[in-house]
C-alpha cells in the first residue's frame, strides 16, 4: 500500500496494484502452460440402425424363454415344467453354453414374487444374465 499526501495534511491510502498484476500475469501463463493446447473428450459410441437382415435362426434356437403363467404353472421355450424341476433343466442347458443369458416372461395377471421367484431359481442355476420381456418385445416377433 501506498499513502499519498492530500490537500490540508490529510493522508489518503492507496493500494500499489503493480504486484498484483504481475501475480496475476504469471498465474495466466501458467495455467496456459497446463492446460493441453488440443482439446480432449470423451469417447461417444453413436447408436447404430437396426439391421434389416433376418433374426439368425442359430440365435432364436439358443434363447431360453421361461415363461411364468398365472395359473402357477411354468413353461420353458414353449414346454411344461414345473417350480422342481426348473433348476435342473436350466442347469442341464447352461452347462456347456459360453453365454448364460435367458428371459423372464410373465403374464400381466401374474403377480411379481412368482417373476422373482423364477429369476431367483434361474440365476442359483448358472444363469448370469437374466432379462424380462415386455409386451413390446412380445408383439415384435
Amino acid at each position: 500500500m501506498g499513502i499519498e499526501v492530500g490537500a490540508k495534511g490529510s493522508s489518503m491510502a492507496t493500494m500499489n496494484v503493480v504486484p498484483l498484476i504481475d501475480i496475476l500475469l504469471v498465474l495466466i501463463i501458467i495455467f496456459m502452460v497446463i492446460t493441453p493446447l488440443k482439446p480432449t473428450g470423451l469417447d461417444a459410441q453413436i447408436p447404430q440402425p437396426a439391421k434389416t437382415d433376418p433374426p439368425n435362426r442359430m440365435l432364436i434356437a439358443k434363447a431360453i424363454v421361461v415363461q411364468v403363467l398365472d395359473t402357477g404353472k411354468l413353461k420353458i421355450n414353449e414346454e411344461d415344467a414345473t417350480w422342481d424341476s426348473l433348476g435342473a433343466r436350466l442347469s442341464n442347458v447352461f452347462k456347456e453354453r459360453a453365454e448364460k443369458v435367458a428371459f423372464v416372461q410373465g403374464e400381466d395377471s401374474v403377480r411379481f414374487s412368482d417373476v422373482a421367484r423364477a429369476i431367483d431359481v434361474m440365476r442359483s442355476s448358472g444363469v448370469e444374465k437374466v432379462g424380462l420381456v415386455t409386451a413390446g418385445l412380445k408383439s415384435e416377433r
